[in-house]
């Protein structure tokens, strides 16, 4: 059964903090792994297929269709390109903590950061792998907020180590259920990065999924990305799903 969250975007862009946070940090780390474990799918295979629109003020609208694997419990996956027909084919395969990007053109893999891009979208690479939240940030602040009509825990995170996407992460998480419903991305020096934004979730396996995810670029003015998955499975995936001669086999 599907439990689905409506939220207009609008709602969740206002937000006001209520009062300090009265939790405790051993409270807010826990709160933490409780979001961890409920997006994570250690014990099962997830497959789904994403549609990714972004819009640009310059560029205009670009649609990708995705197809998606993961394997959690090796922390692995692999993004295949089903549309355009000009990406159909490429595809990148996290291995090892290795992420290779395949171009069926020069049928080469070629080595690339789970910090950069996705196919030019305003998400990245590290925001399809598990979430290691609690394993990867210490909570600074804690305060009580409202979100739409949600009320929520948020909070600030400082990074305890170089490999994550971003340095700085605030975050706006219900207070009943413990579910991300929007995020802020900051540089180094503090500087807001890109805004994300989870309006609608779905329930499967007693896990919850993102089914609408939206990340705005904050450093141009007017641009998103929109992303919405569907055919969602959590059907066991053949193994050889996961390695480089199954991405080359696909192409041919």
């Amino acid at each position: 059964m599907k439990k689905k969250i409506g939220l207009l975007t609008a709602a969740l862009l206002l937000t006001g903090v209520l009062s300090a946070g009265a939790l405790t940090t051993a409270k807010a780390e826990a709160i933490l792994g409780d979001l961890d474990a409920s997006r994570n799918f250690s014990n099962t295979d997830f497959s789904a297929v994403m549609t990714m629109v972004t819009e640009d003020p310059e560029k205009g609208i670009d649609k990708i269709k995705v197809q998606q694997f993961r394997r959690d419990g090796k922390d692995t996956f692999l993004m295949l390109f089903l549309e355009p027909e000009s990406k159909k084919g490429q595809g990148y395969l996290r291995i090892n903590d290795n992420l290779w990007f395949y171009d069926p053109e020069s049928r080469k893999f070629n080595h690339t950061s789970m910090k950069d891009s996705f196919g030019g979208t305003d998400a990245k690479h590290s925001d399809f792998r598990i979430s290691t939240l609690k394993e990867d940030y210490n909570v600074k602040t804690v305060a009580d907020g409202k979100l739409g009509r949600f009320s929520v825990y948020i909070m600030d995170l400082k990074a305890k180590n170089s490999e994550v996407t971003y340095p700085r992460l605030k975050l706006w998480i219900t207070r009943e259920g413990h579910l991300l419903l929007k995020a802020e991305d900051y540089s180094a020096t503090d500087r807001l990065m890109r805004t994300s934004l989870f309006p609608k979730y779905a329930k499967v396996k007693n896990r919850y999924i993102a089914t609408i995810m939206i990340f705005v670029d904050e450093l141009v003015k007017g641009r998103k990305t929109q992303i919405s998955i569907a055919n969602i499975s959590t059907k066991k995936l053949p193994d050889t799903i996961f390695t480089k001669s199954y991405v080359e086999r696909v192409n041919r």
